[in-house]
C-alpha cells in the first residue's frame, strides 16, 4: 500500500488526496506537521514539505505537481472515458497552468497564510514564531479572497469546468483551495454567484470528496456547512 505524508489543511495535500480517490488508489495517510521539522521526514523530502507519496521499496515522490504527473502516467489509462488531462497539447498546457495558479498563487496568497495564522501558530512555541495571529497578514490574505474567487467564477462561467469543457486536474486543484477556506469558514457563499456554488457542489458530491468532508482537526472544528452538499 502507498503511504501519503500530508496535512489536512494543506492545499497540495488535499489535491493529491482527491486524485488518489479519483483513481481508486488506497493510501495510508500519515499526519505530517511541517513545522515539527522531523529528521525522518526530511530524509524523505529534504525540503520538508508535504505532500510526499511513498511506496515501500521505491523512492519517495515529493510535491503535488510531481505526484499528479506520476499518477497520470501510471493510472491515467484506467479512465479513458473521463481523462483528467485532455489529449490536446494546448489544452494540457492550460490545465497545467491553472493547476499551478491554484496550488501556488491562490494557496500562497490566501489559504496558506490564513491556515498558518489561525491554526498552525497555535502549535508553535513563541520562540519559533508561534502565538497570536498576525492581523496584518490575515487582513492582506482576506483581501485577496474576492479577486481570486472572482477569477475562479469567471473560469467556471466561461468554461463549465475550470480547464475546459470537461473535468480535469485543474478542478481538483481549485477545489482543494476552496475546501480549505470552507473548512475554516473564510468564504461568504452568500456573496458568490450561483454558478460557482453549483460547480463546487458538483465537486463536493463526488465520492472522492467524502474523505475530505470527514476531516476534523483537534485545533478547530469545521464550519457548520462544511460537509453539506446543499449549501
Amino acid at each position: 500500500m502507498l503511504t501519503l505524508f500530508q496535512y489536512p489543511l494543506s492545499v497540495p495535500s488535499r489535491y493529491v488526496r482527491l486524485l488518489l480517490q479519483e483513481y481508486h488508489i488506497a493510501a495510508h495517510l500519515v499526519l505530517e506537521e511541517e513545522w515539527q521539522k522531523r529528521a525522518d521526514f526530511r530524509k524523505l523530502n529534504l525540503a520538508g514539505t508535504v505532500p510526499v507519496l511513498v511506496e515501500k521499496g521505491s523512492r519517495p515522490i515529493c510535491g503535488a505537481d510531481v505526484i499528479c504527473e506520476y499518477l497520470d502516467e501510471t493510472c491515467g489509462a484506467l479512465r479513458p472515458k473521463e481523462p483528467l488531462f485532455p489529449q490536446n497539447p494546448l489544452d494540457r498546457a492550460e490545465v497545467r497552468r491553472l493547476c499551478r495558479w491554484f496550488l501556488e498563487k491562490f494557496n500562497n496568497d490566501i489559504a496558506r497564510p490564513i491556515v498558518h495564522e489561525r491554526i498552525i501558530k497555535q502549535n508553535i512555541p513563541p520562540v519559533r514564531g508561534g502565538g497570536a495571529p498576525n492581523s496584518a497578514i490575515l487582513r492582506l490574505a482576506r483581501a485577496n479572497i474576492r479577486p481570486h474567487m472572482g477569477y475562479l467564477a469567471f473560469l467556471v462561467k466561461t468554461r463549465h469546468f475550470i480547464g475546459n469543457a470537461h473535468l480535469s486536474y485543474a478542478d481538483f486543484a481549485a477545489a482543494a483551495c476552496i475546501s480549505v477556506l470552507d473548512y475554516i469558514g473564510e468564504i461568504d457563499w452568500s456573496s458568490q454567484p450561483q454558478h460557482l456554488l453549483h460547480w463546487y457542489a458538483r465537486l463536493k458530491s463526488r465520492p472522492s470528496f467524502r474523505p475530505l468532508l470527514g476531516d476534523r482537526l483537534r485545533e478547530m472544528a469545521p464550519a457548520s456547512h462544511y460537509a453539506d452538499l446543499d449549501f
